[in-house]
């Protein structure tokens, strides 16, 4: 049998090594995904990119944070990133333009503009969550699902870092 040449000996367990790592990270750790839609403007816009963070349990994220997840709609194999505003216990409901969690309206600084919409309250599931965009009026995010709630499993990770376009670049 003939032998490997000698590059091949030296760049062969390095490059299998690289590809094993880089293939557990991304499985794992972290993800770079893109912004597909405007339904998250202004805080990010069409074509953003950013890095999930994959580690924590969802049951520890904060009110606030951007998740990535799969959206409970038939048939969509896209992820969705939007924001958690409601967690398993929580009563979520949209009147007179504004949020409100467990009957207190939530401040939002984020948002552009108020919601044109009304939404009935509706009780957040243990282990479920429920997620807005923050283009309210443009996204296609829980109050639009016929099933509104996104199960544990589906949540795939939480936004860290915001890093092209570079004049965009920031910590999440």
């Amino acid at each position: 049998m003939k032998k490997l040449p000698k590059w091949a000996r030296e760049w062969l367990p390095i490059i299998a090594i690289a590809l094993v790592l880089s293939f557990t990270i991304r499985t794992f750790v972290v993800q770079a995904v893109y912004v597909p839609s405007t339904s998250m403007v202004p805080t990010l816009q069409v074509n953003d990119r950013l890095f999930i963070e994959k580690i924590s349990n969802p049951e520890n994220f904060q009110y606030g944070d951007i998740v990535v997840f799969s959206p409970p709609i038939q048939g969509n194999k896209d992820l969705f990133i939007k924001r958690l505003v409601g967690k398993g216990g929580d009563i979520i409901e949209v009147k007179n333009g504004a949020l409100y969690r467990n009957g207190v309206k939530i401040e939002e600084p984020y948002l552009q503009e108020e919601m044109n919409y009304d939404f009935a309250p509706v009780h957040v599931p243990a282990n479920h969550y429920f997620f807005l965009g923050d283009n309210r009026n443009g996204s296609f995010d829980s109050h639009l699902w016929p099933t509104p709630f996104v199960e544990k499993a589906a949540v795939i990770g939480k936004g860290i870092f915001l890093y092209y376009p570079f004049n965009h670049m920031r910590i999440m």
